[in-house]
């Protein structure tokens, strides 16, 4: 491009288009050009006034980039300090002389929601080395497309555990040693020593062991002491899989007070650290290095991790192992009163502003609770001033009590709060639970159906029904009832009213209509079971 320099008279030969590349933007490209041409007529002025002309090509000036540089991405964290001084206290626990007959469960890893095998194990090759390793440790098959086994048919199980002081006590699984004969300890060091068992707890599926005749100092671990583990905080699970020795896993916690209907004490910890079988009984640390679980059950619907693992917290465990090395057992509070949740039908049918506490299906005869006038209809609300959320809550504040403690109770009656004392009987042995509590599929769940629709005669005319209440001999399956009532139910009270004719049932239903509410409460018997059910009634 020529640019003519009329001051001066000369021609100003000038390149003013450099040569871009095709990476410039080409909004920059024309900037460039106005850029250029103000610096050439500038150029040209200056050369007039100087007397002089200038002919030189002039290359552009850019300005300088500045290279950005990508911030670090954060280091993942690194849990080998800690493996480092924890790992020494975790074992292997090897059980001989197991009677499959007494062990709850059937493998070699407790509780689990699926099958021990490996899925399509028994199709691969004889010499497949994924075949060759479960067969090796014990897991499945015989090769040559034979039956399935199970260690426990040998007599054999195997699970985790862990040194909790250097006097040799350990903390394992009931079920890992649950029917067994010789527990034999493994430590990570390669020793193998002879074990006795202290005490178990079958309810919280905790064990205690003692190496015999311990005369050295073990490494060992502690519990959490502060109990504050949140959803979200990292974990590490170590533990002996499939009896390969000492295995660190890392996860988080997932979920806290987990109810996987082991019983009515269930309170625990999801992880999703790796768990796998023979983890049982090991434990789960922090990153301080303390114990908050102890690994006991794992979700799995092909018998191998999926992520979705139960440990028992640490608060649970460390109270339940302190009495078993104190007294070799465990004892309970017992009030002797049948529970069941309470819905939101069943608040609104009690007049209760939330459904929260236990409600009260049955007072067994000659128990605490029913010395202390509780009956049948009651909710209790309060164990002490502490409010009951649920009746697990309930089951859990008792039990966590010894024998002979002195309770008071809040509880709801008659559209009102009112209070008893009494003191704690000992669950008896035979017992599952402080409470008996009623699965939660017997607590009424609401129908979308509104009519009550039930055929019902008086009991003294069936035989085998007794002479009170009314028996159900059909049900309506358009009728608020369906689902919730089955044709020989017996039911004793409906509202306030124990009812003994169909004219008492509609009674009930008028008076709770009247009165304002949606659903009205029935107690029913079925079978040895008494419950009450809610069923709505507003547009009935």
């Amino acid at each position: 491009m020529a640019l003519q320099d009329h001051l001066c008279g000369e021609t100003l030969t000038m390149s003013t288009e450099p040569d871009f590349t095709t990476k410039t933007p080409r909004g920059f490209r024309m900037r460039g050009r106005k850029t250029l041409l103000v610096s050439a007529l500038a150029l040209g002025v200056a050369g007039a006034l100087g007397g002089q002309a200038l002919t030189t090509a002039v290359a552009p000036a850019f300005a300088q980039s500045t290279e950005i540089n990508p911030a670090p991405a954060p280091a993942l964290p690194s849990f080998s300090g800690i493996i480092e001084r924890v790992k020494p206290a975790v074992v292997s626990v090897r059980v001989k002389g197991v009677d499959p007959t007494k062990v709850a469960g059937g493998d070699d890893s407790g509780p689990q929601s699926g099958p021990g095998s490996i899925p399509g194990l028994d199709q691969l090759p004889d010499d497949h080395p994924l075949k060759r390793f479960f067969k090796q440790f014990g897991q499945q098959g015989e090769g040559q497309g034979g039956p399935k086994r199970s260690p426990r048919k040998f007599g054999m199980s195997q699970g985790s555990g862990f040194f909790i002081s250097a006097d040799g006590y350990v903390v394992t699984n009931n079920h890992v040693v649950q029917g067994g004969q010789d527990v034999e300890v493994l430590t990570d060091g390669g020793d193998t020593l002879k074990a006795k068992v202290v005490g178990t707890d079958s309810r919280t599926d905790l064990a205690l062991l003692k190496i015999d005749g311990a005369k050295k100092d073990f490494p060992f671990v502690k519990f959490d002491s502060a109990k504050d583990t949140k959803v979200g905080d990292w974990v590490l699970a170590v533990g002996n899989p499939f009896g390969l020795g000492g295995t660190v896993t890392a996860g988080i916690v997932s979920a806290r007070g987990r109810d996987i209907g082991a019983g009515p004490y269930d309170d625990f910890l999801q992880i999703d650290a790796a768990v796998n079988h023979g983890n049982s009984g090991g434990p789960t640390f922090n990153l301080k290095g303390e114990v908050v679980g102890v690994n006991t059950a794992i979700y799995s619907p092909s018998g191998g991790n999926v992520g979705i693992a139960f440990s028992i917290p640490s608060e649970v465990a460390s109270d339940i192992v302190q009495k078993l090395k104190s007294e070799g057992k465990v004892a309970r509070g017992y009030i002797g009163v049948q529970i069941q949740p309470v819905t939101e039908d069943i608040a609104d049918s009690l007049g209760l502003k939330k459904a929260e506490g236990a409600l009260v299906a049955e007072a067994q005869k000659g128990t605490p609770g029913e010395q202390a006038g509780l009956k049948s209809g009651d909710t209790i609300l309060k164990v002490n001033g502490e409010t009951v959320e649920a009746a697990r809550d309930l089951s859990r504040k008792i039990g966590g009590m010894a024998p002979g403690t002195k309770v008071q109770l809040t509880y709801w009656r008659d559209g009102r709060e009112q209070t008893t004392e009494l003191t704690l009987g000992k669950l008896p042995e035979t017992q599952e639970a402080s409470l008996k509590t009623q699965d939660d599929e017997d607590s009424g769940e609401p129908s979308a159906n509104v009519k009550l629709g039930i055929q019902v005669t008086p009991a003294s005319k069936v035989a085998g029904s007794g002479d009170k209440g009314l028996v159900v001999t059909g049900v309506d399956d358009d009728g608020s009832a369906a689902g919730k009532l089955e044709s020989g139910d017996l039911i004793l009270q409906v509202g306030d009213r124990e009812v003994s004719s169909a004219r008492d049932v509609t009674a009930s239903l008028d008076a709770a209509q009247k009165g304002g509410k949606k659903s009205v409460l029935l107690r029913v018997k079925r079978g040895d079971a008494t419950r009450f059910v809610a069923i709505e009634i507003g547009r009935g």
